[in-house]
């Protein structure tokens, strides 16, 4: 069992950070009255944290070596997370993870341009089947706003391209650093936002609020080894996993319930990245 995780690693990480954002997503939608920007705010201040924690341990340089491409991270993170964040507030969760979902065909695209990843022709076919499954589980449902379907794509687009920041940063940069240079964006960024919009937390939502640093911090750190690990076109078709995942929460936790058009989506999707897994590289 050991052998075969170290022979997957790449997704082995992709699939941890999945289920972590998950996590994160549903506590950002029950926490719907908090805005957006004081949510990214919270979770970038327990992640940074622990980074300076980590780094000051292991006596880690915090400024990096790929310094351009460690800010560009950060800055195309923080897009992405503050529009996905907003397409929560007025779209059901699957939805909303559905069209975030897009980032792996971006960020694909995007590695074999910039990084010179190799992808085969059979993959976009792979990837193409993922896809349609995705436009099945309820991706251009009725009653969804042009404005914020466009935001869930350029949420998207800017996923992708953080990746492919965090691709060009393998080699040069420590993960931990890599992953510190998100809230270093953020946080002065939404810090300064929060004093013009605040709403205190009250009760259990700090506790929401801190499991959300939490499970973002083991997201972030898992996305970097992911690709760190493997080829972008190998380990990011894993993140399709999380629709379905959206799915269940979206089920258990905010009643909404999947059809058979979903169920059919969820097997596409299944076999579309299990099929690209298989692919070897060249």
């Amino acid at each position: 069992m050991i052998g075969y995780i170290r022979r997957h690693r790449g997704i082995f990480f992709m699939l941890l950070a999945v289920s972590c954002f998950a996590v994160v997503n549903a506590i950002a939608k029950w926490l719907g009255h908090i805005p957006v920007h004081e949510l990214v705010f919270f979770r970038s201040l327990v992640s940074f944290a622990y980074c300076y924690w980590f780094i000051r341990k292991y006596k880690l340089d915090p400024r990096g070596n790929n310094r351009l491409w460690l800010i560009l991270r950060g800055v195309f993170g923080l897009g992405a997370l503050l529009l996905f964040f907003s397409t929560i507030r007025h779209m059901p969760l699957a939805t909303a993870t559905v069209i975030q979902y897009l980032s792996p065909l971006f960020t694909i695209y995007l590695a074999s341009r910039w990084n010179n990843q190799p992808v085969k022709p059979t993959q976009w076919l792979y990837l193409t089947l993922a896809f349609a499954g995705i436009v099945l589980i309820r991706g251009w449902e009725d009653g969804i706003e042009t404005r914020w379907l466009i935001a869930g794509i350029l949420s998207s687009l800017l996923a992708g391209l953080a990746y492919n920041a965090i691709i060009k940063a393998k080699g040069t940069d420590h993960p931990m650093v890599i992953v510190m240079y998100f809230p270093l964006v953020a946080l002065p960024v939404t810090g300064v936002w929060c004093f013009a919009e605040w709403v205190t937390p009250v009760g259990t939502e700090w506790i929401g609020l801190l499991v959300m640093g939490a499970m973002t911090q083991m997201a972030q750190y898992a996305t970097t080894m992911a690709l760190h690990s493997d080829d972008a076109s190998r380990v990011t078709p894993w993140n399709y996993f999380g629709a379905l995942f959206a799915l269940v929460i979206g089920f258990v936790g905010f009643g909404e319930i999947p059809g058979l058009v979903s169920v059919l989506g969820m097997a596409l999707i299944v076999v579309g990245v299990v099929l690209n897994a298989r692919v070897r590289r060249t």
